[in-house]
């Protein structure tokens, strides 16, 4: 058995999904502040976390698309 593999671009989007969303959190509970001075705002964390989730649904698709194909080749056919 193979180990499963990821693609890149999906490694790639969820990795900096993750780096905007931890400093969007940390300004929306108000901490934002100590990171940076734009992030004491807390509708600029907003727009990082809702930035981050568009990163990571976008690296959704190539990990879906990824594993329909690893499924798809798996299957006898009919």
């Amino acid at each position: 058995m193979s180990p499963r593999r990821y693609p890149l671009s999906f490694l790639i989007l969820t990795a900096l999904g993750l780096a905007t969303g931890l400093p969007g959190l940390l300004s929306v509970a108000g901490y934002g502040a100590l990171l940076h001075p734009l992030l004491a705002d807390p509708m600029a964390g907003l727009a990082l976390v809702v930035s981050a989730v568009a990163l990571i649904g976008s690296g959704l698709f190539p990990f879906c698309i990824a594993r329909l194909a690893r499924t798809g080749a798996t299957e006898p056919k009919r």
